[in-house]
């Protein structure tokens, strides 16, 4: 990404996806200390069902920047929305269907991680 007008948006997008990185680490670590292996794979997965698509939307929100592309850059966050859920949607049905993973750790990290991405995204965006 060379385009400095998106420059601080994508910063602040790769502190948050940091951020929700360790806290993904850290629930997947107390959840097999909690409850075993078995835990540990579901609340990962449910991490993963976070983080993977905020990935995808950051890629195509930051794609373009600046006022002669604005139909591009409003273009880009509608697909990159539309991407994010239907990216969310197919994760869950995997990890239900072929994982075999727990409901509770599922959601319980994916809950944790996004709203830890919420708070980076809080904290970080308010600094200068």
């Amino acid at each position: 990404m060379t385009n400095k007008l998106a420059k601080r948006g994508l910063d602040l997008a790769k502190k948050g996806l940091l951020f929700q990185a360790v806290t993904a680490l850290v629930v997947t670590a107390f959840a097999g200390a909690a409850g075993g292996s078995h835990s540990a794979m579901s609340a990962a997965a449910g991490a993963l069902i976070s983080i993977l698509p905020a990935i995808v939307f950051a890629g195509f929100a930051f794609r373009y920047a600046g006022a002669s592309k604005n139909d591009l850059v409003a273009r880009s966050f509608s697909q990159g929305s539309k991407m994010k859920l239907a990216l969310t949607i197919i994760l869950f049905v995997i990890a239900f269907k072929g994982l075999n993973a727990t409901p509770l750790e599922i959601f319980a990290a994916f809950v944790i991680t996004t709203a830890s991405h919420a708070l980076a995204m809080f904290h970080y965006g308010t600094k200068e």
